[in-house]
């Protein structure tokens, strides 16, 4: 179990900013950050980090919460599991106490199948390195491919004994479960001879990395030409590896993606290693794959460009880009670049320097609806009938496109290029996108009588006051509990012929004094455990430091008032109105009317309050077999008072 000085030490070294950063291309907002939500298919940045508050919030989702919670909620990581990756980020060493049984248990399934894969990582590294075997074969493979030795470092390269049970063997005198090693796909288990079995055995192996930086899955290569077996093999679907949701080299990419604004987007794991190698880094594969919405949303997190290299097989090029239209859905600018026939990424970039790479690749990329006009019409020529499948194609093409100023820029290049007038086209698009919609939406008939459509019966929710009324409390003291503003107060006193007066005096205190000594005069407590510890956290901390410092909820147990507090912290951010006075109309700002927002606040739990006060008392009055002055009494206090405060309310303006 990780010691508490070590959580405050990681918390203290944080920065939400740097942290999400490494998976989301943040922009500056004001004093904030903006991006595209994680956790949800958007086109608007709704995503909101802030540096201050170390708090971020998904608009989008619904989901916010601090750095530790935004790991647990993207990459599905356990408490202790975000505590050990922000460590390992910002060098902190990890202080350990004794681990209870119950402790051990709660060890989730999804990380020992992560341990066993770093296992084997380690394992088919060192047997490359240090392995008879592997450095007569797998070392000397990485090294004719032209492979570095820092390279085959930086992306974890292996080598797989043929050993049966190599694997296997190592598994069971480190203690490591072999029921793991088979849910993962390391090892199969063979029924006649009651034993596992090694998947990759003689093979070279590709580590597969998360976002994140972690061991999902392998790729192998046999090296044995003779044997009868795929050349590639890929780890199968398990609980922490999903290939349709996995781009190699991604997490090696992903700060040169963002940098550079642009991901290069080849077949295999060399063509990757080979252009990292070249100084060509914002490169990622999908693994001899079709290409999965998936993968295309991995890669539009970090941009919106995205160039795709093809091998200079023209047959592989016609194949591959029947594909491309799912990047065109997404709203990115989908480019194609070719190499010279017989060359691929890999055999392109070797021996070549940076500059000469990007230089090529810089030249040769063109935008995709023109490269398949080209090549498809190149391939119809003179024959009618090929040449309108070919314009039907590359219509159906520019119908993927989102956004519309964008299909008709095409629409009127594709018309000039293929000699066929603009309204033929534009009614062929029509007719497409007509058809795009009958069938995702299913719209009326033509011919179908309008009908009033009476909305389901919905149950009324109750609202529960008091909650809404103390989480107010929280929100006002979270955005301006060390502001100053002025409050109404009513004091009794004597006039000159001695008869007592009520008369309403102002003063100007801070938010959370006069939060806190109304609340402590009325003998309040907050009914809400959550709202009671963070009122509790913020006036402490307010009285002693006189400023808010970031309140950490994070824990699995607490994901819920994570988020809650998240929203309470980032609720002034989602809507701003930008230069309205430069136009002479001139908005009151929240701040400004804080003193009212406390006063109203206050006195409506006050009312609420004093209203469940009545209420118990008449059932008791009702329960009651004799008439008791002593309740009737104290009925007719708290009505007067209820009046008195709802008279205080009315003057709240």
């Amino acid at each position: 179990m990780i010691s508490r000085t070590t959580i405050d030490q990681v918390y203290d070294a944080s920065r939400v900013e740097e942290v999400i950063g490494d998976f989301v291309v943040l922009k500056k907002s004001g004093s904030n950050f903006k991006g595209l939500s994680p956790f949800s298919q958007e086109k608007t940045p709704s995503f909101m980090v802030s540096p201050v508050k170390q708090i971020w919030k998904d608009f989008s989702s619904g989901k916010g919460g601090n750095v530790v919670a935004f790991l647990m909620e993207h990459e599905h990581f356990t408490y202790p599991e975000a505590i050990r990756y922000l460590a390992k980020k910002y060098n902190i060493e990890i202080e350990e106490t004794q681990q209870t049984d119950e402790e051990r248990e709660k060890n989730s399934e999804r990380e020992s199948m992560f341990l066993v894969a770093q296992f084997a990582q380690e394992f088919f590294k060192e047997s490359l390195w240090e392995g008879t075997e592997g450095k007569a074969i797998g070392l000397t493979y990485f090294k004719e491919r032209g492979f570095s030795e820092k390279t085959i470092e930086d992306f974890g390269l292996g080598y797989s004994p043929s050993s049966i049970s190599a694997l296997s063997n190592a598994a069971k005198k480190g203690s490591h479960s072999l029921e793991f090693l088979e849910k993962t796909g390391l090892l199969i288990h063979n029924e006649e001879r009651q034993q596992h079995i090694d998947r990759f055995r003689g093979r070279v192996i590709f580590p597969i990395r998360s976002l994140s930086g972690r061991v999902q899955g392998f790729g192998g290569r046999i090296l044995n030409k003779e044997a009868k077996t795929a050349k590639y093999l890929n780890s199968p679907e398990s609980d922490i590896y999903h290939k349709s949701k996995v781009l190699y080299g991604l997490f090696e990419a992903k700060k040169t993606i963002a940098k550079e604004d642009c991901c290069y987007l080849v077949e295999g794991y060399t063509d990757v290693i080979q252009m990292h190698q070249a100084g060509v880094t914002n490169v990622v594969s999908s693994s001899g794959t079709a290409l999965t919405q998936e993968q295309i949303r991995l890669i539009r997190r970090l941009t919106k460009n995205i160039v795709v290299l093809f091998d200079g097989d023209a047959a592989g090029v016609r194949a591959s880009i029947r594909g491309i239209d799912l990047i065109l859905e997404q709203d990115m600018h989908v480019k194609i670049c070719t190499f010279p026939e017989g060359e691929d990424p890999d055999s392109f970039a070797k021996g070549k320097s940076e500059e000469n790479i990007r230089t090529y690749l810089l030249d040769k990329a063109k935008d995709f609806i023109q490269f398949k006009a080209s090549l498809l019409l190149e391939e119809a020529k003179e024959d009618p009938v090929k040449k309108a499948d070919t314009i039907r194609a590359i219509v159906s093409s520019i119908a993927k496109i989102p956004d519309v100023i964008q299909r008709e820029v095409y629409i009127q290049s594709c018309a000039l290029n293929m000699g066929v007038s603009e309204a033929v086209l534009f009614n062929a698009l029509a007719q497409l996108l007509q058809k795009q919609q009958k069938e995702s939406k299913q719209p009326r008939k033509p011919n179908q009588s309008l009908e009033v459509v009476k909305p389901p019966s919905q149950e009324l929710v109750e609202v529960d006051e008091v909650f809404e009324l103390e989480k107010q409390i929280i929100r006002l003291l979270l955005h301006y509990g060390n502001e100053k503003a002025y409050f109404e107060d009513v004091v009794f006193q004597k006039d000159s012929d001695g008869s007592v007066q009520q008369a309403v005096r102002q003063m100007e205190v801070t938010v959370h004094e006069k939060v806190f000594l109304d609340l402590q005069q009325d003998e309040i407590e907050l009914s809400n455990p959550f709202f009671r510890k963070t009122y509790s956290t913020i006036i402490q901390q307010l009285q002693a430091n006189g400023e808010i410092q970031p309140i950490r909820f994070a824990e699995e147990e607490d994901k819920e008032n994570s988020t809650l507090l998240s929203d309470l912290l980032m609720e002034n951010e989602k809507y701003k109105l930008h230069n309205w006075d430069k136009k002479n109309i001139f908005v009151k700002q929240p701040q400004d009317r804080v003193g009212q927002s406390v006063t109203q606040t206050i006195l409506s739990l006050r009312r609420f309050l004093i209203n469940e006060k009545i209420q118990r008392l008449n059932g008791q009055l009702e329960a009651s077999s004799e008439n008791d002055a002593h309740l009737l009494e104290e009925i007719n206090m708290y009505n007067e008072l209820r009046q008195l405060v709802s008279q205080k309310l009315s003057r709240v303006v």
